[in-house]
């Protein structure tokens, strides 16, 4: 027999890999963090002599899933400016918040509580956009977290950063410093193009085709984005960015809700990603993204929850169904967006924007050992004709028992292992009172 560090046996295993295939009774052998095998489990009782067996009788074992895009440390400004249009929600609220109170200590608890909601609700790997960046890494390290580290640039000063150039400088540094870590990856976070001007998006592309890292923006979210941009350039956000030469396979768009069919021929063209935010586009009132007509094309669109902030969760499982149902009522087609596609798009699309397919997003030998497993005892999970409808449409983030990174368990029986839930709360007491306190609520 085999030694293997971990041995997780499940009633049903969905490994995204082939598409829309449904293993059960079968296992999952973990060695040095990677996927070793996956076989029956009568099988892998035979094989393998692990140094732990988890038995997963009335659970589904799935790809970690994958949040495409995020501002972890918003966290503790959830809740704080409801019910308002995006530029209002910026100019009037979160940026004077963030001028008065963001910092070092701020980005680490705020990104050390989402990390825990991440956990919690399946996510083992986020991409981030925000300020102190290292903060992120350092909550991403204390979690065991996989984390796409966003090297955060915009076109006015603030607390972290005093111009474009001292932006990218310090982000450039936390990649030299961390790129080699093995949860670690880096994108280039420019904000939006109304925060960014034609040179700075220059030394961005530059650098970015120089390393072959993403460029992760968001892009065409309000149609107030759009006038801005049209007032300032005569053109359209998107049409900008290919004059200066962003659009690539390297691009990762944030929203694109507003789009024409050229654009999206366009966005196809280049091979650029989409990281669809369905969740925070209707509470913000942006309008509804056309993801029918990227999926036709074959815009590669994962998914991604967007700030608590402006959200209010970072729920995966809500974006999943989110997603698939808002994609059948635009299209007046039922058949549009199945669950499998919306699973996938949670997971392997995520990863592949991300350039971490070869690394994580399905349930593959030779790949990193992320994995959620969900359980299915619940009564609203009874019965089950297919685990993956259920996945989606009928389950939740609180039925997620267990989560895995690199073969380390971060959570087992709904119980988090790297962070201490006290201290979290303690430290969003903290910051709840200040923010409070100073902003009169």
């Amino acid at each position: 027999m085999t030694e293997i560090d971990t041995l997780i046996e499940a009633k049903w295993i969905i490994p995204i890999e082939p598409a829309e295939v449904v293993l059960q009774q079968h296992a999952i052998a973990i060695e040095k963090g990677l996927i070793k095998d996956i076989l029956p489990i009568s099988n892998a009782r035979l094989q393998y002599l692990p140094q732990q067996t988890i038995v997963l009788n009335n659970h589904a074992l799935i790809p970690g899933l994958v949040n495409l895009h995020t501002h972890a440390a918003m966290t503790l400004m959830r809740g704080r400016a409801d019910d308002l249009p995006l530029m209002e929600w910026l100019n009037k609220h979160i940026w004077p918040i963030e001028h008065q109170h963001v910092n070092a200590q701020f980005v680490l608890d705020g990104t050390q509580l989402a990390c825990a909601e991440m956990i919690r609700g399946g996510i083992t790997c986020f991409n981030d956009m925000y300020f102190f960046p290292k903060s992120c890494i350092e909550a991403a390290i204390n979690s065991g977290m996989r984390a796409a580290v966003g090297m955060i640039v915009i076109d006015f000063p603030t607390a972290y950063a005093s111009d474009a150039d001292d932006y990218l400088a310090k982000g450039l540094d936390l990649r030299d410093q961390y790129h080699h870590h093995p949860l670690l990856s880096f994108c280039f976070a420019p904000h939006a193009p109304y925060t960014i001007s034609d040179k700075t998006f220059s030394s961005i592309l530059t650098y970015a085709e120089q390393l072959n890292v993403p460029v992760h923006t968001h892009l065409h979210e309000t149609q107030d984005e759009i006038l801005i941009n049209l007032e300032a350039t005569g053109m359209r956000p998107i049409e900008r960015l290919h004059q200066l030469g962003l659009l690539s396979p390297n691009l990762i768009a944030v929203h694109m809700v507003h789009l024409t069919d050229h654009e999206i021929r366009l966005v196809h063209q280049y091979g650029c990603s989409i990281s669809h935010c369905p969740s925070s586009n209707m509470k913000l009132a942006s309008g509804f993204a056309p993801v029918p007509s990227l999926l036709d094309q074959g815009v590669n669109v994962g998914l991604g929850t967007d700030g608590a902030a402006s959200n209010n969760r970072l729920d995966m499982f809500v974006e999943m169904r989110q997603a698939a149902l808002l994609a059948k009522v635009t299209s007046g087609l039922a058949n549009i967006l199945p669950a499998h596609q919306a699973l996938r798009m949670a997971t392997l699309n995520g990863a592949n924007a991300l350039g971490l397919g070869k690394v994580i997003g399905s349930l593959t030998i030779g790949k990193a050992a992320d994995i959620t497993a969900v359980d299915f005892s619940d009564l609203n999970l009874v019965p089950c004709y297919d685990p993956i409808s259920h996945l989606v449409y009928a389950a939740s983030r609180e039925q997620v028992s267990h989560v895995w990174v690199n073969g380390k368990m971060l959570l087992r029986n709904k119980e988090l292992t790297t962070l201490n839930q006290s201290d979290l709360r303690y430290r969003a007491t903290f910051w709840h009172e200040r923010i409070a306190t100073t902003s009169g609520q």
